[in-house]
């Protein structure tokens, strides 16, 4: 039995003697998992750091877009007043009316002004080939001065925030003229 436990005793003595290198691979592990999370938790509060930034500069860029959006129909009926004042038969026998569209104009110029330095720009429709992203087509009109799809009417103005659409231009776009025959075939075809 002596020897037996000579034996165990030597054993144990390796066991412990190998302990040591187990502990210290599991502590080198240890510390590669727990530099590893670490890693992982600062990218993680990086990609944080980097929203917040976009959503406070989106929040400073566009959040007054409603607003903005909701003030295009001052400007809308200003300019709607001055046509309906010009077009008046009573007021254009009114000595004042000069003044009065000038003061309206002077109005008008001010909210486009205003509008210029907060990055509200009107889109120029007239003249130019139909973009669904900035247009909207509310009618065709035969032209045949006109390459067919160019924006030959402006209903109501389109306006940009910055980069971000705020209203679509409303437009009339041109169309080729159909000849008689060819509307009476798809009449035909239609019924």
């Amino acid at each position: 039995m002596s020897e037996n436990k000579e034996k165990n005793a030597e054993i144990a003595k390796e066991q412990k003697e190998e302990d040591p290198k187990d502990k210290q691979l599991s502590t080198e592990q240890k510390l590669k998992e727990t530099e590893d999370k670490l890693l992982r938790s600062l990218a993680e509060i990086e990609n944080q750091r980097r929203r917040f930034e976009k959503e406070i500069k989106d929040a400073f860029e566009f959040g007054s877009f409603n607003f903005a959006r909701e003030s295009l129909a001052i400007l809308d009926n200003l300019q709607r007043a001055k046509i309906a004042i010009k077009n008046d038969e009573i007021l254009k026998s009114n000595k004042d009316l000069d003044k009065f569209i000038e003061n309206i104009s002077v109005v008008e110029k001010d909210l486009i002004s205003i509008f210029e330095k907060n990055k509200i720009i009107k889109i120029e429709a007239k003249g130019r080939k139909f973009d669904p992203n900035l247009h909207q087509a509310m009618t065709e009109i035969e032209d045949d001065k006109c390459e067919a799809g160019t924006v030959v009417q402006e209903i109501q103005c389109g306006y940009m925030l910055g980069e971000r659409l705020l209203r679509p231009a409303l437009v009339g776009v041109a169309k080729k003229k159909e000849s008689k025959n060819e509307e009476n075939k798809e009449k035909k075809e239609g019924k």
